[in-house]
């Protein structure tokens, strides 16, 4: 009996350890999913500094990963000498209305980065004028200063968690969560 006992308490003693041990790891608890936006529309809105006509470039992929080419369209020339206020815009415009992703990516500014990538000989400057708490750049507005003649392509490319500071995309890391590519020219 006493043999019984024992082992009834032995037993009773390993159950409530095992039931009541602390999981370092808590991966009994579970992890809570950042849902990847869905970016359908990137608008990029340039206004000349002291007036003139801005410049909007815009690509709308509506299908996704779908058969349908994204459209791709840009409203005029960059006039040299100018410098332009920018403000980027994302929706996803598979939702009615349309959701503005603009703000989930200001919201979590630490999380997120653009980076404007310069090709071709086009000759324009770009400065980050958005930040996020910590004083790094974010990005959804910038300057544009356009340089003289020139052409190529301005790529802004969207960054999730991105390692911060970094010295551009280079470096980064991170996951894309959209790209833009727009040709652009100066007169």
């Amino acid at each position: 009996m006493k043999n019984f006992k024992f082992l009834t308490i032995a037993f009773l003693s390993l159950f409530l350890t095992i039931a009541c041990s602390s999981d370092d790891d808590n991966s009994s608890i579970p992890t809570p999913i950042n849902e990847e936006e869905i970016i359908t529309t990137v608008t990029v809105t340039l206004t000349p500094e002291g007036g003139g006509t801005e410049i909007i470039l815009q690509k709308q992929d509506l299908d996704g990963d779908g058969p349908n080419a994204p459209t791709v369209d840009v409203s005029g020339d960059l006039v040299a000498g100018t410098t332009y206020n920018a403000v980027i815009e994302l929706l996803n415009e598979t939702e009615n209305p349309a959701e503005n992703i603009t703000e989930e990516v200001e919201e979590e500014s630490d999380e997120h980065q653009f980076f404007y990538t310069i090709g071709g000989d086009l000759d324009v400057t770009t400065t980050y004028t958005s930040f996020d708490s910590n004083g790094n750049p974010l990005g959804t507005e910038f300057t544009l200063e356009a340089g003289v003649a020139s052409s190529g392509t301005l790529t802004f490319t969207l960054r999730h968690e991105p390692t911060k500071p970094n010295t551009g995309i280079s470096d980064a890391g991170g996951e894309t969560d959209v790209e833009a590519s727009f040709s652009l020219n100066i007169l």
